[in-house]
């Protein structure tokens, strides 16, 4: 499409206005000041009539997939082609969603003759993680007389994925990452309570019952003692709720994923085989338990675009899931929301049927009206009183699931958002550190 530039406006008032006053007041002028009009809009649809050409040899090109992080200002990088023989000013713009935000999507740049490839970036702020898609985008550039400005909407196809950000949380755990000195996560073999058979040796009185080997003991006419190893690779799996409860509040959602995806980033140092399952209805999404750098990219790409759906989660179908496709023992580690009564009834049932199996560790982040009666002074009205008690009773209830999920070998824990990740990681270098799994 055309629209007439700032140009057009002005020599037409320049041009067409005077020669119409003239031909209205001056005797005998009527056809000269005519020809005149006649003349200048010839050129001006003239001008027009070869608009079109204006882009013609001008191409963006973008890549492919844009990896972008969640709240860190960035660019997306592109080249610009002009084969024509001129130079030219051409205005490029980008049609951003606004969950991608942008401080200028569009950009005007002059152009070379003959350009092979320029470089342009066009500035952004992703505010929401997710997929999202560039299916098109615009060019602008003025005629050859500069009357018009010819506008031009070209297909494109460019896939923007936005991800989570580990800046803020990682600062937190700074020093479990160290990889040097006695502190940080070292992966190393170690001697214990663990899977592998080490070796057998005389028997010390303490040791249990479950590790005398039986066999080796009546052959030798006295009692010897199994010694295990710490198995060298062992499962860690994050299991991230995505149902109904978590839909409730997008920034816990957030945290849960980045959280998760660094305890990945923990078990990757450590050695251990990490992997992901997200689930609501159904199970969602499963990327089973590997090591190496490749599998955290793997977890990473399957959960940047992870929305939590409005539905009740199903945890015994969970269940049916780990117990036909975990053969191995594994550390579960369950990112999920229990303050519906009869939601923590069903994950309590479904964990007796893996919990023999698997070392499960099950974190909710505190409900911010959860706590104990008579722990906040701010109480004002008759309605405070009344909310603190609801509060104190969600907190009891959730305390009693704990308790009863604790029986069966369970571990809860209600967490505080702000130390999520610290708490988390913890978590899991004290299990290590206690050979429990």
């Amino acid at each position: 499409m055309i629209v007439p530039s700032a140009r057009l406006l002005i020599w037409f008032a320049l041009v067409v206005l005077p020669l119409a006053g003239v031909a209205g007041t001056v005797p005998g002028a009527a056809v000269p000041a005519g020809l005149g009009i006649v003349l200048f809009l010839a050129l001006v649809m003239f001008d027009a009539c070869t608009a079109s050409s204006a882009l013609t040899g001008i191409s963006l090109q973008l890549p492919a997939v844009v990896r972008l992080q969640r709240g860190q200002a960035a660019a997306i990088s592109g080249s610009i082609r002009n084969e024509s023989a001129r130079e030219r000013v051409v205005r490029f713009g980008l049609p951003l969603p606004g969950e991608v935000g942008s401080s200028g999507s569009d950009i005007t740049t002059r152009l070379p003759a003959a350009a092979q490839l320029l470089g342009i970036g066009f500035p952004c702020l992703p505010a929401m993680r997710g997929l999202f898609q560039l299916e098109q985008y615009f060019l602008e550039s003025s005629s050859r007389l500069g009357f018009w400005a010819y506008r031009e909407a070209r297909s494109m196809t460019c896939e923007l994925r936005v991800y989570p950000n580990f800046l803020e949380e990682r600062k937190q755990v700074a020093v479990l990452f160290l990889n040097r000195g006695r502190l940080g996560i070292h992966a190393q073999r170690q001697a214990g309570k663990g899977r592998d058979f080490e070796k057998l040796r005389e028997y010390i009185p303490g040791d249990s019952y479950d590790e005398i080997h039986w066999k080796a003991s009546a052959k030798r006419g006295r009692p010897v003692t199994k010694i295990f190893q710490v198995e060298r690779t062992q499962e860690v799996y994050v299991i991230l709720d995505a149902s109904r409860l978590m839909a409730r509040d997008a920034a816990q959602f957030e945290r849960y994923i980045t959280a998760g995806l660094l305890l990945g980033i923990a078990a990757e140092q450590q050695g251990d085989a990490f992997g992901i399952i997200a689930f609501s209805d159904r199970v969602r999404h499963f990327v089973p338990a590997r090591s190496g750098k490749a599998q955290f990219h793997a977890c990473r790409d399957m959960l940047y675009a992870l929305q939590a759906q409005g539905v009740t989660p199903d945890f015994d179908e969970l269940a049916a899931f780990i117990r036909t496709h975990l053969r191995k023992r594994a550390l579960l580690v369950f990112l999920t929301a229990l303050d519906d009564p009869a939601i923590g009834e069903s994950f309590r049932h479904a964990m007796d049927l893996i919990c023999r199996q698997h070392l499960i560790l099950v974190n909710m982040l505190r409900p911010p009206t959860a706590q104990p009666l008579f722990s906040d002074a701010d109480v004002a009205t008759t309605n405070d009183i009344y909310a603190k008690l609801g509060g104190h009773m969600l907190w009891h209830d959730l305390r009693e699931l704990g308790k009863m999920l604790q029986r069966h070998g369970v571990r809860f824990s209600l967490l505080e958002k702000e130390a999520l990740t610290a708490l988390l990681v913890s978590q899991y270098v004290n299990v290590k550190a206690m050979q429990l799994i």
